[in-house]
């Protein structure tokens, strides 16, 4: 997914080829919304406070820091927790100025955990925000 600065109204991000395209469609605008109101510099905390609130006015429900079982070989490791699970899709977020490999791979991993088909990996930190799509 690339970089995108636009309206929250946006249909852009909205295509057939992706799964689940609408919800992360008004996912993206939501943490549009919250990145074009606050801009980057906070601390995750506050990205995740103000996407929670936005996200009824995108018509989506969802749960922060649910936790996910890992498992290994049938035993479980312990639990982990993904910032968001936003009806079938898991949302990661970072606040930092660019994003790394180390977060796809968190990303990826958390999503393979967490049984989702798709994630959002959102990074608030920049001057824009970084939005990528990731699938299971």
């Amino acid at each position: 997914m690339a970089n995108s600065e636009s309206n929250p109204g946006d249909r852009s991000y909205v295509k057939p080829e992706y799964p689940l395209s609408d919800i992360t469609a008004r996912i993206i605008a939501s943490a549009m919304e919250v990145h074009t109101n606050l801009g980057p510099g906070f601390e995750e905390k506050f990205y995740q406070r103000a996407f929670e609130l936005e996200l009824p006015d995108h018509n989506l429900v969802g749960e922060r820091e649910v936790e996910i079982a890992v498992n290994y070989k049938g035993c479980s490791l312990g639990h982990k927790r993904v910032d968001f699970v936003i009806e079938e899709v898991m949302v990661e977020m970072k606040a930092k100025a660019a994003l790394e490999d180390v977060d796809f791979v968190q990303a990826l991993s958390y999503l393979k955990a967490s049984g989702n088909k798709v994630g959002l990996l959102i990074n608030f930190g920049g001057r824009r925000l970084e939005v990528k799509r990731l699938a299971n």
